[in-house]
């Protein structure tokens, strides 16, 4: 981003790809699909590289309050000596602390989640999807926690997935109903209690039970959970785990 400004350009989005996107591999993935993306729309954006660090999310939810606001001020300094206006994130957690916990400590943005950004832009007619490159598999979705209850990002995704299939069935358990995929509350970061069913498995077992062959997730956390779930039920070869920008990569032909 130094380099652009450098250039005299200012970029009207930063686009905050996270940790998991910038070193966990499977996510990587869906990091590269949602800039495919904002390069088929033109998009003016620009990411930190090197400089973005880790927003102090899991600090916290660890309750590590010091430590969480030591990550915050130091990411917020960085924002503002760069004039960052809008933001698009593609994990809920760093969307719901930018958004809901960082204006406490003076760093209020104008933040976009990408299902958000993304339904927008379907609605504007900037991004026309096409079904039939899907070829209208049977999918269904895994709300995130930090999408759904905590920011009431319901319709977007669903808006979204049924202008890509006809074919969308939803989970017994959804919405507001939604069961967690098992890692939030720094739950990824350690095991299980014993005695008790894995969260995951559990979750897994509501995807599966739809018949889906496709589940979609918009989570860098899900994705790990549900890729797991598919695994320990042998279902990884069969039932794929996608994030919502990975299918609409698909849908258009990119």
């Amino acid at each position: 981003m130094a380099d652009l400004f450098a250039r005299g350009e200012k970029p009207e989005y930063l686009f905050w790809v996270g940790c998991a996107g910038a070193f966990d591999d499977r996510y990587k993935k869906v990091v590269r699909a949602f800039a495919k993306i904002l390069a088929h729309l033109k998009i003016s954006y620009a990411v930190l590289g090197r400089e973005e660090t880790c927003t102090g999310d899991p600090a916290r939810r660890a309750g590590n309050e010091m430590l969480y606001q030591m990550q915050a001020m130091q990411v917020i300094t960085l924002l503002k000596g760069y004039e960052v206006k809008k933001i698009i994130t593609i994990c809920p957690h760093c969307f719901n602390i930018f958004k809901n916990e960082y204006p406490d400590l003076g760093g209020s943005f104008e933040i976009y989640n990408y299902l958000q950004f993304m339904k927008e832009k379907i609605e504007s007619g900037d991004l026309k999807l096409n079904a039939s490159l899907v070829n209208n598999v049977k999918i269904t979705y895994h709300d995130p926690c930090y999408l759904g209850r905590a920011n009431d990002i319901y319709e977007e995704p669903r808006f979204i997935l049924d202008k890509i299939t006809g074919n969308f069935e939803e989970m017994k358990r959804h919405k507001s109903f939604s069961l967690c995929c098992g890692a939030g509350g720094a739950q990824m970061f350690k095991e299980a209690e014993k005695g008790n069913k894995e969260i995951f498995i559990e979750r897994t077992e509501d995807a599966l039970s739809t018949g889906a062959s496709v589940i979609a997730t918009a989570c860098p956390f899900c994705m790990t959970m549900m890729t797991d779930g598919l695994k320990y039920k042998n279902k990884e070869e069969e039932i794929k785990n996608f994030d919502i920008a990975e299918i609409v990569v698909q849908s258009l032909g990119l």
